[in-house]
């Protein structure tokens, strides 16, 4: 892909609070509100840790019933821990901003127990598209790495924040 005069690299780092299943409190950037009402994620344990400008943090338990008849965590759930930090990240800047693809490398298992930690970081965007890389790791003392994630977002024109 080449470079167009709208490219806009971008360090990443951690800011803002956690929403409101996070250990910091509720937060009060666009993606909060939507975080809020994803009653999936938090459904399934996952915590906001951080998030603004393009990043965010997500931390998510590997229960039981996430694990496969492998005795490993299921990749479905690794994909959406992945997609949740993804979606965080690409709505933080404000307009709403949807997945339009994306791609994962399976990299180390997870097991019940493991507590893993998602961070997604804006790679770039272009016109109304972004890249992000989102990784996994097991928080252990190695932050053993389980997951690669790319994801493709798609800025949606006209459409408002759901009250």
């Amino acid at each position: 892909m080449g470079r167009g005069s709208d490219t806009k690299p971008v360090e990443a780092h951690n800011a803002g609070a956690a929403g409101p299943t996070g250990p910091a409190g509720p937060g009060t950037g666009p993606e909060h509100a939507m975080w809020a009402r994803d009653r999936a994620s938090q459904g399934l344990g996952m915590e906001l840790l951080s998030s603004g400008d393009g990043t965010a943090r997500v931390r998510m338990e590997i229960t039981g019933a996430m694990v496969n008849g492998h005795g490993v965590a299921h990749g479905g759930f690794l994909f959406t821990l992945a997609d949740t930090a993804f979606a965080v990240a690409c709505n933080s800047r404000g307009p709403v901003t949807v997945g339009a693809g994306a791609d994962i490398d399976f990299v180390a298992p997870a097991f019940e127990g493991d507590v893993l930690v998602a961070e997604a970081r804006e790679r770039t965007r272009f016109g109304r598209s972004g890249l992000y890389d989102v990784r996994i790791e097991r928080d252990d003392p190695q932050h053993t790495v389980v997951v690669e994630f790319r994801g493709r977002s798609r800025v949606i024109r006209g459409v408002e924040e759901r009250a």
